[in-house]
């Protein structure tokens, strides 16, 4: 599918978030694999705010303690780098860009679980099992295209990517909203009845924490 039109992002926004998806989309959403030449677009929808403009998508891939000295310069330039090398190597992207009317409005993180240094460290979110699977870390849409399905969307659309490329399953780690509302802030790995709606299952439950309720651990098998 050919490169959609470029054009500028506004400015000005919230932080990352999965939206509402209560309104149905207005258009159809193009979702294309992050490349070089799309860099620009993702670099716009991330510079309009929020936690995106500082983590570029760089807290999951990174250790604590490598992200902690990072700062925005560095994890923009570390996740140009992942891009300029997947594409060099004919590899999977590191995520993937919507676009509505040629104009870069959602993002979401995908890959092999193994990328993810914090995800693979992570004494809250061990592996359930030896399986290669592949996980869904991130949702950002801008604020002016949220309410219109678009994380259902780049959901469905990283599933087929994921397929695509050959991944066993699909895990996430979802926000369980059980009907109340949340900051945006808090819905970056997007909620649970959204991965449920989409046929995930629940396979298994982070390690309590004093300061936060468990989270689940949730599944789409692909082969």
């Amino acid at each position: 599918m050919p490169a959609p039109k470029r054009t500028n992002a506004p400015r000005g926004g919230p932080p990352k978030g999965a939206p509402d998806t209560a309104r149905p989309e207005t258009a159809p959403l193009d979702i294309q694999p992050l490349e070089p030449d799309r860099w620009n677009d993702l670099a716009s929808l991330f510079e309009e705010g929020g936690d995106p403009k500082s983590c570029w998508c760089m807290y999951w891939r990174l250790r604590s303690k490598d992200f902690g000295v990072n700062g925005a310069a560095a994890n923009r330039a570390k996740l140009r780098a992942l891009t300029d090398v997947a594409a060099a190597e004919a590899g999977p992207a590191p995520g993937l860009v919507g676009y509505r009317d040629g104009r870069a409005v959602g993002w979401v993180s995908l890959g092999p679980r193994s990328d993810y240094g914090r995800l693979e460290r992570s004494t809250t979110l061990r592996r359930i099992d030896d399986r290669p699977v592949w996980s869904v870390v991130c949702f950002v849409v801008g604020r002016r295209a949220r309410r219109n399905g678009l994380a259902r969307a780049l959901l469905d659309g990283a599933i087929t990517y994921a397929r695509k490329h050959g991944a066993p399953a699909l895990e996430a780690y979802p926000t369980p909203t059980e009907g109340a509302r949340h900051p945006a802030a808090s819905l970056y790995r997007g909620t649970l009845s959204m991965f449920q709606a989409a046929g995930f299952k629940v396979v298994g439950w982070s390690t309590p924490q004093a300061n936060a309720a468990p989270r689940p651990i949730v599944r789409l098998e692909l082969d």
